[in-house]
C-alpha cells in the first residue's frame, strides 16, 4: 500500500524558512560559560569558530598568504598597542618566502597557525593531497619559525566533513571565526572598526588580514584596539580562547 500527502506549497516555503533561520541560528549560537561553540562531525571532529565566554576574552588572527609591505606595518602597531599575542595563519609556501617576518611575529609573541602550503581550497582535493599539504606546511613553518602548528584554518576557511576529519588525524584543530571583518574587501576604515566592533562578545575569533591586499587594516586597527579595551576585552591567542574548556557541536556534513 502506498501512502501519498498532499502539502500546500506555500505552507511548504514557510517551513523551509523557519526551519533554515532556526538552524542558522542554532549554529552561530553561542551556549552556555566554559563552552566552545564549534562546528562539528557525527563522529567527533570539530572546527571552532567561538571561545568561551567568560573573562571578557577574545581572538585577533590576522591571515596572510602573500606579500610583505602590510605585515609589517600591523606588526609595529600591534607592538605599539602592547598587543603581543594574537594568532597569525600562515601561508608555509608564503613563510618560505618571508622569513624574516615570521621571525619578527614570533619575536614580538604573537601565535603561529598554518593555512596550508598551497593554499588552495582542501574541499576540491582528495584526502591524500590534503594531509601531504598539512603536513608539508607544519614541517616548513617549524622550519623557518621552530614553531610546531596545531591550528589550521583552510585556505580560504572552505572546509567539509572530510577536511575535518583528515584534520583531526594529523592533530590539528580547524578554527573557522566569528567575526569577519571583511578587511580584504578595503571597505574603508571606519567600515572595518564597525565590523570589528559592532556585534563583539566574548570569545569571539575576529578574522582580519595581513596580506598585501589589505590597504586599510593598519590604520582602521588602532581604534578597534582602543574600543575593544575601553570595552573592557583582553586579547589573547587562540590556543588560550579554547583551552580548558568543554565543546558544544554542531553537525557539519
Amino acid at each position: 500500500m502506498k501512502f501519498f500527502c498532499v502539502v500546500n506549497g506555500k505552507k511548504i516555503k514557510q517551513y523551509m524558512v523557519i526551519v533554515f533561520s532556526a538552524f542558522f541560528a542554532a549554529c552561530l549560537a553561542f551556549i552556555g560559560q566554559e563552552q566552545l561553540t564549534v562546528f562539528s562531525t557525527k563522529d567527533g571532529p570539530r572546527a571552532i569558530y567561538k571561545g568561551e565566554d567568560k573573562g571578557n576574552k577574545i581572538a585577533l588572527t590576522f591571515d596572510i598568504s602573500w606579500g610583505e609591505k602590510r605585515a609589517i606595518p600591523i606588526l609595529d602597531v600591534l607592538k605599539e598597542n602592547g598587543i603581543k599575542n594574537c594568532t597569525f595563519f600562515i601561508s608555509a609556501a608564503w613563510a618560505e618566502r618571508h622569513p624574516e617576518v615570521v621571525e619578527r611575529i614570533v619575536k614580538d609573541g604573537h601565535e603561529i597557525g598554518s593555512l596550508g602550503y598551497q593554499f588552495k581550497n582542501y574541499t576540491d582535493w582528495e584526502n591524500g593531497q590534503i594531509r601531504r599539504d598539512i603536513l608539508l606546511s607544519q614541517e616548513k613553518i617549524k622550519k623557518v619559525s621552530g614553531k610546531t602548528t596545531s591550528l589550521l584554518r583552510p585556505p580560504n576557511g572552505n572546509f567539509d566533513k572530510r577536511v575535518l576529519k583528515v584534520a583531526e588525524s594529523l592533530h590539528h584543530t580547524i578554527v573557522h571565526w566569528s567575526i569577519d571583518t571583511k578587511d580584504w574587501q578595503n571597505p574603508g576604515v571606519q567600515t572595518i572598526i564597525k565590523n570589528a566592533t559592532a556585534d563583539i562578545h566574548p570569545g569571539d575569533i575576529l578574522l582580519m588580514h595581513a596580506s598585501d591586499s589589505v590597504k586599510q587594516t593598519e590604520r582602521a586597527l588602532p581604534t578597534i584596539i582602543d574600543t575593544l579595551k575601553k570595552e573592557g576585552y583582553s586579547f589573547v591567542s587562540v590556543s588560550e580562547l579554547i583551552a580548558n574548556t568543554k565543546a558544544q557541536s554542531e553537525e557539519i556534513r
